[in-house]
């Protein structure tokens, strides 16, 4: 059987530098090769699939022909123990220990705390009156994240907080190990972000685990054997979840407050549907999952700018889609951005229409079609703790503020790690006048 239609470009390197630096890469490929074609991205033959059958097919097959895979950089910084980088039984064990800090009952007791880290920053923000909002964004939600998930206040003007800007940043690079490189200097920060865990960690040992964090419960979780999380995987564990309620989180509510300033009648629709609640009463979860319209314009962000732009996978099995051969070996990268352009199931897929996910036009949506937390045994372990994140923040955003985009600013994105604007996303910013 034929393999897949494209080339591998350069020795070595094949289309790495393209794929990191041209948002439009896959896109392109696909306009030139047609729904499936083969490159080499981070050393390595990798196949590009989009579409919803695509999807399916790679998410429904997950230890059968494919197993969770990373680029060398993301590997070597999120660390071997990490559940990202977990497979087979190990990950499903270690998943559902996980998933005790993200359970329902954990979520509840997560919005004090979200609430009045975002009133503090609102109230910082009114202050500021004019300033560039993705790096305010991304303290905001390292604050949120190290206060829920290890207990530390104001945690992006510690240590922790700045060493871990610098390990995001090598996240996604060329694995060149030495000291002046993105990823030397991410490493580094790496072994640094993980003493200064470590000391959080038995400190939080020594009280018995005792908190309202996530910490807390993992330290005190026990898997099905009665086994605890060693103190080498906490670390590791924690790093990976601050990673994900940070880095895609911040991305994510970029583009919330971008489209909504960008389309003001769905700013007012939003407005409008939060005049039926209490200003007064503090936000609960199920005052949360009343508000449908602000569900299905965060569902069209995360649509129209997904945080993650696609899933790598790892050939174990050669196996046949499309009518090419994926050989053993191979990688794979399921694309989530380019299946969210899929003018068969999004018609003008780059129009922002929250209503497209109204319950009348939501209903014959295809499986798979939809996944900006990926899907199957590795959808997001975090996802309600991301959308419940999202939606309280609009809320009180919408309810207490008001904001305009600032003239003369690049807005296009800068795809990789995360999607956000070039120029920071420069914002006029004010509380909201009463009755307005």
């Amino acid at each position: 059987m034929a393999l897949p239609p494209g080339t591998f470009s350069l020795p070595l390197i094949g289309d790495t530098l393209n794929f990191l630096q041209d948002s439009q890469f896959a896109k392109k490929r696909h306009q030139q090769y047609g729904p499936i074609f083969k490159t080499s991205i981070f050393g390595q033959p990798t196949v590009f699939v989009s579409g919803s059958e695509a999807n399916l097919f790679v998410l429904s097959h997950e230890n059968q022909y494919f197993v969770m895979s990373w680029p060398p950089s993301m590997k070597a910084l999120l660390g071997p123990l990490s559940l990202a980088l977990q497979t087979g039984s190990e990950h499903q064990n270690r998943r559902k220990l996980l998933y005790q800090a993200f359970q329902p009952r954990a979520l509840a007791g997560y919005i004090g705390g979200m609430e009045d880290i975002t009133g503090r920053y609102l109230e910082r923000w009114t202050q500021m009156s004019e300033f560039a909002w993705y790096p305010e964004l991304r303290n905001y939600t390292f604050d949120v994240a190290s206060k829920l998930l290890v207990g530390i206040d104001a945690g992006s003007e510690t240590a922790l907080g700045h060493y871990f800007e610098t390990w995001c940043e090598g996240l996604f690079s060329i694995a060149l190990d030495v000291p002046w490189t993105k990823f030397g200097k991410a490493k580094k920060c790496r072994n640094l972000l993980l003493l200064e865990l470590e000391k959080i960690i038995r400190d939080r040992q020594q009280d018995m685990g005792e908190g309202n964090d996530a910490l807390s419960l993992l330290i005190s979780a026990r898997d099905d054997d009665g086994n605890n999380l060693s103190l080498e995987e906490l670390k590791d564990q924690v790093l990976l979840l601050l990673f994900a309620g940070h880095e895609t989180l911040t991305s994510a509510i970029a583009s919330f407050c971008l489209l909504l300033a960008q389309n003001p009648d769905v700013m007012a629709k939003v407005r409008a549907e939060q005049q039926q609640f209490s200003a007064t009463e503090p936000l609960d979860l199920e005052q949360l999952k009343q508000m449908t319209y602000l569900e299905q314009v965060m569902r069209e962000v995360l649509r129209l700018v997904p945080p993650v732009g696609g899933g790598f996978r790892r050939v174990i099995q050669a196996c046949e889609f499309g009518g090419y051969e994926i050989p053993q070996g191979w990688s794979v990268l399921y694309e989530i951005n380019q299946t969210h352009q899929d003018s068969s199931v999004y018609p003008e897929p780059d129009r922002f229409d929250p209503d497209r996910f109204s319950l009348e036009r939501s209903t014959n949506a295809k499986p798979f079609s939809y996944v900006p937390f990926g899907g199957g045994l590795r959808e997001c372990l975090g996802k309600e703790f991301a959308r419940l994140e999202m939606k309280l923040f609009v809320a009180r955003m919408v309810r207490e503020c008001e904001w305009d985009l600032l003239p003369d600013q690049d807005l296009n994105l800068i795809r990789v790690p995360t999607p956000h604007p070039r120029d920071g996303l420069r914002v006029k910013f004010r509380q909201k006048i009463a009755g307005s």
